[in-house]
């Protein structure tokens, strides 16, 4: 399929698909006009990028990655360094927890004190 069509298919821009491809994260084949042609996987690709870019990633990150997700390609450096990627993820989803809970207790108090009319109470905990 040509860039196009990939950038409709997967809602990613082709500036974003040529920068993939300039990262080593897309690869496409070239027309004898230099037209870009990519293989139906390229969906799946790239939508693993994006997910992968969500979760806070680095396209060298991602590059150093992908081959074991995309291709099998298992090394045991490549299997820690997924751990790692793993574990950081975990500590970050910790953190958003504890400040999604945090901001729970604010609204929380804000609610109550808009009900009654007195002030919020400073937060002395920060």
């Amino acid at each position: 399929m040509r860039i196009g069509e990939l950038a409709r298919r997967t809602g990613v821009t082709t500036r974003a698909l040529r920068y993939y491809e300039e990262q080593n994260l897309l690869t496409a084949e070239r027309s004898g006009s230099g037209q870009r042609h990519y293989a139906e996987d390229a969906v799946d690709r790239i939508h693993l990028i994006r997910q992968l870019y969500a979760a806070g990633l680095s396209s060298k990150t991602i590059a150093e990655l992908t081959p074991c997700v995309i291709d099998g390609q298992a090394t045991p450096e490549l299997l820690q360094r997924l751990a790692a990627e793993r574990d950081h993820l975990d500590r970050n989803i910790a953190n958003l927890a504890r400040t999604r809970d945090r901001l729970d207790s604010v609204i929380n108090g804000a609610s109550s004190h808009m009900h009654t009319g007195t002030p919020c109470p400073r937060d002395t905990t920060a």
